[in-house]
This record gives structure tokens, sequence and C-alpha cells, in this order.
């Protein structure tokens, strides 16, 4: 891929991210729904997908609230799932860290999985790629995630309870998860790092509150963390 002009990076954007319409727009009716059967009116539920634009973080929200877990612990898991956003950031640095404030403070509320996992792979791949450019790409990938969220977040809070359960809207989430992940794990700390946190979420899924999710998001960190040393500290004995 070589994208010279801003405009030409904004439409690459929107056709290398468009295949993730098919998954959001069943995840954003499925949030619809659920936020509805919680309790939430139509006002309050566009105003957490518009506020927070993270869909893993408000299902983890709406599900705490209905435990009636303690607000600290709705915050604290809801943070903990979105923790990985600031590790975007930080990726996305080197590409974009050069735009203005006004534009990085945009980006950092648009950004979503999906939008990163794509942007960063094609900046990777096309070196050339220039600074307008990269940030046109960015946005272009995001024109396919958020209209779509919010739009079809309003349509399944308005239908509510009337889509029927036989939809099984829920696959959206493994299936997205699944595909935004998978490419993403290109080394060996990568893969230890999502195992471990996998099964750890699993063997501490009986802890109250979700905080097995804390708990298997902390112990993959670590896990990663300890095998990207490890790698290194190889490589360089390899070297010498």
């Amino acid at each position: 891929m070589n994208l010279k002009h801003p405009w030409s990076g904004f439409w690459r954007g929107c056709v290398d991210c468009s295949p993730f319409v098919v998954i959001v727009i069943p995840y954003s009716l499925l949030f619809g729904v659920v936020a509805t059967d919680a309790g939430l009116n139509l006002f309050e539920t566009m105003s957490m997908s518009v506020l927070v634009i993270a869909g893993v973080s408000q299902f983890t929200a709406l599900a705490l609230l209905q435990d009636q877990a303690p607000v600290f612990i709705v915050l604290l898991a809801s943070l903990a799932v979105n923790l990985r956003m600031a590790m975007y950031s930080a990726a996305l640095v080197p590409y974009l860290g050069h735009a203005s404030m006004r534009l990085r403070a945009l980006m950092s509320y648009l950004m979503v999985d999906q939008a990163y996992a794509v942007a960063v792979r094609a900046y990777e791949a096309d070196p050339q790629m220039g600074p307008s450019t990269r940030v046109a790409y960015y946005f272009g990938c995001m024109s396919m995630i958020g209209p779509f969220w919010y739009f079809f977040t309003f349509i399944g809070a308005w239908a509510g309870t009337t889509i029927p359960a036989s939809w099984s809207l829920e696959f959206a989430v493994p299936i997205c998860f699944i595909a935004l992940t998978a490419p993403l794990l290109q080394s060996l700390s990568h893969v230890l790092a999502a195992l471990a946190a996998a099964v750890s979420a699993l063997v501490f899924a009986f802890l109250p509150w979700s905080l097995g999710l804390i708990v298997g998001a902390s112990v993959g960190i670590v896990v990663g963390a300890q095998a990207e040393l490890w790698v290194n500290r190889q490589a360089r004995v390899a070297h010498d």
C-alpha cells in the first residue's frame, strides 16, 4: 500500500476497516438491548455509548450494576478492561504524535480496538505514508466504526426486548475480539500473555463482580512483560 494524499488515506482506511461493520452492527444492537433490559432509558443508553464509546467496558459496567456491585468496583473493572487503550495510545505515538492537540484529543476519544488494529498494521506495512495521510487513514478507519456504533445502539435501545432471542446477537462479542487479537499475536511474548490472561480469567471466574477479568489482565501483563524480557536477554546473549 502506497498512499501519498490524505484523501486517499482516508478512503483506504474506510475500505480496510469496512469488514468490521458486520461485527459492529450486531454488537451495538446487543448493547442497546442489554442496556434497556438493565433499566436504562433511551437517553441514558445513548449517553453511555457516546461518552464512553468502549463496548466491552460498557457491557462490564452494566453487568456489575445489575449485580449491585459497589460503584468503586464498577469503575475499577471498567478501567481495567480499558487499560489496553493506554497501550494503544503509546503504540500510535510514533505515527500520530505529530498531530495537533485538538486532533490527538479527538483521536483518543474515537479510539476503538478495530480502528487501532487496522491502523497500526497499515502504518507498519507502509513506512512511507506521510504524516497527514496517517491521520486521515485513522479517521477513515474510525468512520466505519463510530457512526454504526451510535446508530445501531439507538436501534437496539429503541427496539428493546422486541428483538427475538433467537437472533443470538451475543455471537458478535467473541468473534470481534478473535478477529482483532489473532493477527496481533506476532511473537512468543504476545502468545504467552494472551494464554496466561485467558487461563487466569477462567480460573478466577468464581470471583464476584467479574474481578476475574482484573486478575486475568494483571497476570497477562506480568507474563507478557517477563517473556519479552527473557526474549531480549536471549537475543543479546546470542548476539554477544
